[in-house]
């Protein structure tokens, strides 16, 4: 019976096809392992943006329904967009001349791409929202919808800004929001993390505001502020659970920064509940989630989701928004000038 055993053993070994063999001596592939600081935590640190996910939308358009990735075709077509916007119209030094030039390249794009940041790795979401299953934003509440109604009928009868009070926040320098922040948009994508033990420090690239997240164990977390402490970016709180980064914040002015790309879009309350999730899963990527609790601003809780990259040569550039905001006086003066020139004016 053994030799028969052996016999038939080695009949089944050689009738196996090379491919078949090499695929069971073949190495199994190496499993990542988280980073670690000195003191032991997750390590998060270093600069990463979010520029991959741009020309992704905030909401899912209908057509995608519930679909969260793109078809190879719809694939190709955001890449061609983005490649698009990567090869706008560029200045440059002629180096036989010396003098400034422009490259054609494609002239219809908004910002030449001397301005704009582009994808390296175009992504496949269908949106950012990824939570409801539909990519939308769920209902208004009843308080919101008049206090949008009520801002829209505000601005049609002033058309023009008549102070730097009719300018929204980010126009004016001063916040973008926690969303606002993050979500991937033209230029200023970047986000510095930083690490010590029992704190966080999270830096935004453009107006440069930063977090710092104090860090305690999940059962005994320290109480938020008092409820009449407020600030625009708000009050964070921070844990580990497992690799992942958990950070809720409370304590938000309400009313001022909308949930949108540059803290534009509909208007969160003071009961703005935000809860974010940065998870390591690779040595250049972090999965970022947010999470929006706003019960007197939406009927339902809504998740987004991206990565967030390490690309080589990027860094945080100084953004000086207050002393090269020439946009504030342009929009003003322009708009007196209009008046001026406004028959219905006069």
């Amino acid at each position: 019976m053994r030799h028969a055993y052996l016999s038939l053993t080695l009949a089944l070994v050689c009738a196996m096809s090379p491919r078949t063999a090499a695929a069971q001596t073949k190495p199994a592939a190496a499993i990542w392992t988280p980073p670690k600081t000195a003191w032991g935590d997750p390590d998060l640190q270093g600069i990463w943006t979010s520029d991959d996910s741009i020309g992704v939308p905030l909401e899912r358009p209908r057509r995608y329904g519930n679909r969260k990735q793109l078809t190879e075709e719809e694939f190709a077509e955001r890449a061609q967009e983005n490649s698009k916007i990567s090869t706008s119209v560029q200045a440059g030094v002629n180096p036989q001349t010396g003098y400034w030039v422009q490259h054609e390249g494609v002239d219809a794009e908004p910002y030449s791409s001397n301005w704009t940041e582009y994808a390296r790795r175009t992504s496949r979401q269908t949106s950012l929202i990824v939570d409801p299953e539909d990519g939308q934003l769920p209902p208004l509440t009843k308080e919101a919808m008049m206090l949008r109604a009520a801002s829209i009928a505000a601005s049609r009868k002033k058309p023009r800004p008549e102070s730097w009070e009719d300018l929204n926040m980010n126009a004016r320098c001063i916040t973008r929001g926690v969303l606002g922040s993050i979500l991937p948009v033209v230029y200023g994508n970047g986000t510095d993390i930083l690490q010590a033990p029992g704190l966080v420090v999270i830096r935004n690239e453009m107006i440069h505001e930063t977090r710092l997240v104090p860090i305690d164990a999940p059962q005994n977390p320290r109480p938020h502020l008092p409820d009449a402490i407020r600030t625009y970016m708000g009050d964070p709180r921070g844990h580990w659970e497992g690799n992942t980064l958990v950070v809720e914040t409370t304590n938000f002015i309400g009313g001022r920064v909308g949930i949108g790309a540059n803290g534009e879009g509909i208007k969160y309350s003071d009961d703005l509940r935000l809860v974010e999730r940065f998870t390591r899963t690779s040595d250049s990527a972090i999965q970022y989630q947010v999470t929006v609790h706003d019960p007197k601003t939406f009927k339902a809780s809504w998740t987004a989701a991206f990565p967030v990259t390490r690309e080589p040569g990027y860094r945080i550039f100084e953004y000086a928004c207050h002393e090269g905001n020439y946009a504030m006086a342009n929009i003003l003066s322009e708009a007196r000038a209009a008046e001026k020139a406004d028959p219905a004016t006069k």
